[in-house]
């Protein structure tokens, strides 16, 4: 796979102060590395099944990895996004509940769970990183329910820009001045699986969205966001992030 990682010093990170580890001292990061490992999975790879014994928890390092359900009729239901610093797997919790499997190619850093566990039980800082992004992860379970259950299809693609692009931003969406570039992890196909809609309808809507200049198509995976407030506009949202009337 290209640009796989084999190994990376835990200071050399690009997820390093986003990720479980990212209130860690220098000498939790050292009881870090002992135990931990990367593997790397191509676009379309399981990296887990529901139901499966996980022996690691993990953080995704770079690339996108999707949560998935398959119903008793053999459809596929998909519940969420993994981006880059998100945790796969739970401390105390053995079997997965979902289907994980690679939307990109993606490199994991894995932490073997009974270390880790212990780890956490004697690591305040690792422990409440982890319950912030436990709760950061209840707040984006909502918000998914609110694009799919209450928005257009014009809002969802907005919305799904807009997330992507808060990810990647260092300060709130709102304060930035100028243009905003996202690069976009999903083709075209998969956005259409998350939002629940159609391909054409994806199309249509980043055409419609692009010929308003509120997105700028720079190849097929770059967005360019001339006016990040207008698109958060679009979203159905206040700029605060509570549903518009």
């Amino acid at each position: 796979m290209s640009h796989a990682i084999a190994s990376l010093n835990c200071s050399d990170c690009p997820i390093r102060h986003s990720a479980v580890c990212a209130r860690c001292d220098a000498k939790e990061l050292e009881q870090l590395e002992a135990i931990k490992y990367y593997r790397n999975f191509e676009a379309g790879q399981t990296i887990a099944w529901a139901g499966d014994e996980l022996g690691f928890v993990a953080s995704v390092v770079r690339g996108v990895a999707k949560l998935s359900q398959t119903l008793e009729d053999g459809r596929t239901q998909m519940l969420g996004l993994l981006l880059p610093s998100d945790f796969i797997g739970r401390p105390g919790r053995l079997r997965t509940s979902y289907d994980v499997t690679a939307v990109s190619d993606i490199t994991l850093c894995c932490f073997r769970r009974k270390p880790f566990e212990a780890l956490l039980a004697a690591t305040p800082h690792i422990s409440e990183r982890l319950l912030t992004m436990t709760l950061d992860e209840l707040d984006a379970a909502r918000e998914w329910m609110l694009i799919l259950g209450r928005k257009t299809a014009r809002e969802k693609i907005a919305s799904l820009l807009t997330i992507i692009a808060r990810r990647e931003a260092t300060i709130a969406l709102a304060r930035i001045k100028g243009p905003v570039m996202i690069n976009l992890p999903l083709t075209r196909e998969a956005m259409a699986d998350y939002l629940g809609l159609t391909l054409e309808t994806v199309s249509r809507q980043m055409s419609a969205l692009k010929g308003e200049n509120i997105i700028v198509l720079d190849g097929k995976r770059r967005v360019q966001v001339p006016d990040i407030r207008r698109l958060m506009q679009e979203t159905g949202d206040d700029v605060d992030g509570g549903m518009v009337a």
